[in-house]
């Protein structure tokens, strides 16, 4: 019991030794640390590029990875951006021989104290010019500074909306020296391309990729090359979103144009229908409007509004003249003979327009539905057959009064009887005949509008399907761009 004892007291008294050394190695590095950043930054300037030969160039690595896109602002053009940027270089004037300080290998201090590359975004367009976030850097015993700062950017990005919204992007990031040139300072390409590693999943976009590239250009200004490093961040829209609040409304929508034309002429909502259908599609058209940039290209979204709005505004017109055929009264012209043919013959049954009575499988026409397809012709042959018995009874008439006119004087009672009663007959003749004649013109206007009618409920029927197979072929278009 009292070796169990003993050996525990021996454990603790190990660990206490332990924690004391760890402590005082602890503070004997920090007091290595302060002796070296004195002994460091005693005659250090952080102004002039820390190279001892200034004729040598000085290589910086850079690196950048792209953590979120916070904002692709397709009007003005702008992709705001979250990014790490790691910057790294050799100081020439900051080593020192680790085992003098007790093997202390990298100090943290901070960026402003030691000379920093001027790179920037070179198509930066933000209006805050301020300075770089003042991180700490990475300082190791062979001069090596590694500089981690995290930044928001806005640069300019060309942004082409033509098939918005199945559109891909590819937005630049170039980052240079503003004042070295590349004798001075040489950007390095740490990686091939952009670090998505941490990059944060967006809700608009998908990333397919971010290459790099490393360019040296001499500008007109001056004659010596500068160097920058242009990362690619090609950019795939996720256009979902916009296909349930912009496109499918926008296709339902127009399925309703054609159906103006199959709404009865009577019902006097006709217009009205494609009137509304059109101000409907304008409402989405400003939407769209105001997301996209003012710019010569039409996206593809809007080319299939402006397509569909004048193929409405096409059926409001055509309707319109529909209506007039409609209307037309007993003071038309009647119709001519190849609109009754072609309409009234053909396309009527290759569209399924029957008459009232008639169905598709046993046209029943009445008879003065008969008389009126017969035409003119057919009615007054059998007007003439009307009238025959009444001109027989006339001629008859007139033969007696021929006959009464001879036997003058001999019977002048019953004479006078036979011409009153002839009198009677043709008075009763002329009223049939102005009685059936109006009839009869009462029947060709009516039949006259009726034709019209009939004209017009085709032209509609062929309008709608025509109609309804431009919308599909519309929307299988868009759909198919989409796929």
């Amino acid at each position: 019991m009292k070796r169990k004892s003993l050996s525990s007291f021996y454990v603790s008294l190990g660990l206490l030794f332990a924690a004391v050394m760890l402590k005082a190695v602890e503070s004997a590095k920090g007091k290595y640390a302060h002796m070296l950043f004195n002994e460091l930054f005693e005659n250090y300037s952080n102004a002039l590029r820390p190279v001892e030969d200034t004729d040598k160039v000085l290589n910086v690595t850079l690196q950048i990875t792209l953590s979120q896109i916070k904002d692709m602002d397709e009007r003005n053009q702008i992709l705001s951006a979250y990014l790490w940027i790691r910057q790294s270089w050799y100081d020439a004037y900051l080593k020192w021989d680790k085992d003098k300080y007790d093997g202390l290998d990298s100090i943290r201090i901070p960026s402003n104290l030691v000379w920093r590359p001027d790179i920037v975004l070179y198509n930066k367009a933000d209006d805050d010019f301020s300075e770089p976030v003042n991180t700490n850097v990475v300082l190791r015993y062979d001069g090596k500074i590694t500089w981690d700062a995290p930044a928001i950017t806005k640069s300019s990005c060309v942004v082409d909306v033509s098939y918005f919204p199945f559109d891909s992007q590819q937005c630049n990031l170039t980052f240079g020296s503003w004042t070295y040139n590349g004798n001075q300072v040489d950007i390095i390409n740490s990686l091939d391309s952009g670090d998505l590693s941490d990059f944060v999943e967006d809700v608009e976009w998908e990333i397919h990729g971010m290459p790099a590239v490393k360019n040296v250009i001499t500008y007109g200004c001056c004659s010596e090359p500068y160097p920058d490093v242009t990362f690619t961040l090609i950019l795939k829209r996720k256009s979902s979103f916009y296909i349930f609040n912009l496109l499918l409304p926008c296709i339902l929508i127009s399925f309703l144009a054609p159906l103006g034309f199959y709404l009865p002429a009577d019902s006097g909502e006709k217009v009205s229908l494609g009137v509304t259908v059109l101000l409907a599609l304008t409402v989405f058209q400003l939407m769209v409007a105001e997301i996209m940039p003012p710019s010569e290209n039409v996206p593809l979204i809007g080319k299939y509004y402006i397509a569909t709005m004048t193929m409405i505004t096409a059926s409001t017109a055509l309707t319109i003249i529909i209506m007039n055929l409609h209307h037309c009264g007993s003071e038309a012209k009647p119709v001519p003979q190849w609109a009754r043919v072609v309409i009234l013959d053909y396309m009527s049954k290759i569209f399924f327009v029957y008459d009232v009575g008639e169905n598709c499988t046993s046209p029943k026409r009445e008879k003065e539905e008969e008389c009126r397809f017969e035409g003119d012709d057919g009615c007054q042959r059998r007007h003439k057959e009307i009238r025959s018995p009444l001109s027989n009874r006339n001629d008859d008439c007139n033969l007696r009064e021929k006959l009464n006119g001879n036997l003058h004087g001999v019977h002048g009672a019953n004479v006078r009887e036979t011409v009153n009663c002839c009198s009677c007959y043709k008075m009763l003749i002329k009223n049939i005949e102005y009685i059936a004649n109006c009839i009869r013109d009462h029947k060709a206007n009516r039949a006259k509008g009726i034709e019209w009618k009939k004209v017009a409920k085709v032209m509609d029927r062929f309008f709608m399907w025509i109609f309804f197979v431009m919308v599909f072929f519309m929307s299988v278009l868009i759909i198919g761009k989409a796929a």
